[in-house]
């Protein structure tokens, strides 16, 4: 299993719109990442810059930045860009990271 990290953009001032949607997730989605390898997915939000940080593990190849040929994926990037710096499809712009130091 490898572990995926990367970082979106938060539009000013969407902080709790943006935690209060994904408390209410949609179940399709998230069975949807479960079932495509997606597990232990946290995002973490810096409050001074407004920048994301996602991490997650990943049985298999396809992180959920991967996945946007899926129908649910593709609405929920609609559903979302209103709080979020995306791209001309929607999806929100994302930025890899590379991992550097790791402890278990």
């Amino acid at each position: 299993m490898k572990r995926e990290a990367f970082k979106m953009y938060l539009k000013p001032g969407c902080e709790e719109e943006y935690q209060r949607r994904h408390i209410a997730i949609w179940p399709e989605l998230k069975k949807m990442l479960s079932d495509n390898g997606v597990c232990d997915y946290s995002i973490y939000w810096d409050k001074e810059t407004n920048v994301l940080f996602a991490c997650q593990k990943v049985k298999g190849e396809a992180s959920s930045q991967d996945m946007g040929d899926n129908l649910i994926v593709q609405k929920w990037w609609d559903y979302m860009s209103d709080l979020l710096d995306v791209n001309p499809d929607n999806s929100p712009v994302s930025i890899s990271l590379q991992e550097i130091f790791h402890m278990d």
